[in-house]
């Protein structure tokens, strides 16, 4: 019986890192667009969150506090399973042992 054997590139589960399975040359634009997205759209969902309760609490300063977490909370998303492909690559390999 063959071994069924996975190439690195099924193993990418990030956008950071092009993990799409679209043909090559435009795995790269489509990554940087759902980067872009993540940071660009928590950035403004956070601040009007933000905005919002400036309002209602008649204060100046949370809308700052929702920006940043908008950007921390992008760049999470954006980055951190590229992080753990080293897991994911290792999880392959040993499913490919088992086969």
């Amino acid at each position: 019986m063959a071994k069924k054997s996975r190439t690195p590139e099924a193993t990418l589960i990030s956008a950071a890192a092009g993990g799409t399975d679209a043909p090559a040359g435009t795995n790269t634009y489509n990554a940087g667009m759902t980067v872009f997205s993540y940071i660009i759209g928590g950035i403004v969902v956070w601040s009007l969150i933000g905005w919002g309760l400036d309002t209602l609490f008649k204060t100046h300063w949370i809308v700052l506090v929702g920006a940043l977490s908008g950007l921390a909370g992008g760049l999470y998303l954006s980055f951190a399973p590229r992080f753990r492909s080293q897991q994911v690559k290792e999880d392959v390999a040993r499913e490919d042992d088992r086969s």
